[in-house]
């Protein structure tokens, strides 16, 4: 994956489609208060292992929102993880976003629900669910990387290095996928030696 971003501009937006700014106005206590806010849609995500590479893989992407704040910070490591736009089921949406990104065809009794939270609770207050699947190469289907114009890179994480990259902060990744790692560390570790 190429690390050059050019022409980086920041613009107000007039007309949305995945996200729509909104000032919140109510009386709390007694108080009149506003706050500003983000409407945008609920997603699932899903930590991934590899059973063969004992490994979890996750997803490398620029985000801009991350750029815009610090231009040393390129990339993301996230789990894999899509938007809740469509009529289908959350296993069936976590299914079709391993296919695009990842490129692996997950049955859909193989796929595990964790939990859900909220996201950005100051901001978007989105709600996330929080999936799980074991994977191999005999599911793999084709190279992933997204569908249309995404730029998404595979990336193997020994499992016996989760914990240091959890604490490496060079590496720009999420809450969902520290608590991911630290669910299977509890839950699974023991499972798969």
């Amino acid at each position: 994956m190429k690390n050059e971003i050019k022409n980086f501009k920041k613009q107000n937006l007039v007309e949305t489609k995945f996200v729509h700014p909104v000032r919140l106005t109510y009386t709390q206590n007694g108080k009149n208060k506003s706050w500003e806010a983000v409407q945008s849609f609920d997603s699932v995500s899903v930590l991934l292992y590899h059973e063969e590479l004992k490994s979890f893989l996750l997803v490398k992407q620029f985000r801009p929102p991350v750029y815009l704040n610090d231009v040393t910070k390129t990339f993301t490591y996230e789990l894999c993880a899509g938007i809740l736009d469509k009529e289908a089921s959350l296993e069936v949406i976590v299914q079709e976003e391993i296919d695009e990104e990842c490129g692996y065809k997950v049955p859909l009794k193989e796929i595990e629900k964790i939990t859900s939270f909220y996201t950005n609770v100051g901001v978007s207050g989105a709600k996330q669910y929080l999936y799980y699947a074991t994977i191999n190469e005999s599911m793999k289907s084709h190279e992933g990387g997204g569908i249309g114009d995404e730029e998404i890179e595979l990336h193997f994480l020994k499992v016996n290095e989760a914990k240091a990259f959890i604490y490496d902060e060079s590496k720009v990744k999420t809450p969902g996928l520290m608590f991911a790692f630290y669910w299977f560390f509890e839950k699974k570790k023991e499972e798969k030696k």
